[in-house]
């Protein structure tokens, strides 16, 4: 796994937006916990946030009305985790 993320937003019309390229974990969870609980995703206008590393692999992923994706136990309620979307 490479040291620098990406975040991208996707919006309910299938288009998507890189918000932050090549930074460090820290600043791509703090901008993805934005994006994820940000007006646009409690409207639905934001449909998923993701968090890639260097390799394009998915770190995170959250989608709305959904959540937060965990690989064991596929999708976990936001609000299990502290967001309010």
């Amino acid at each position: 796994m490479s040291d620098e993320f990406s975040v991208v937003q996707f919006f309910d019309n299938e288009n998507h937006e890189y918000v932050r390229r090549n930074v460090g974990a820290e600043e791509a969870v703090k901008a993805a916990h934005h994006y994820c609980n940000s007006v646009g995703a409690k409207l639905g206008i934001t449909k998923r946030v993701i968090i890639t590393d260097g390799g394009d692999c998915v770190n995170f992923e959250w989608q709305h009305g959904k959540g937060i994706r965990d690989g064991r136990r596929g999708y976990v309620r936001c609000r299990d985790q502290g967001c309010r979307c």
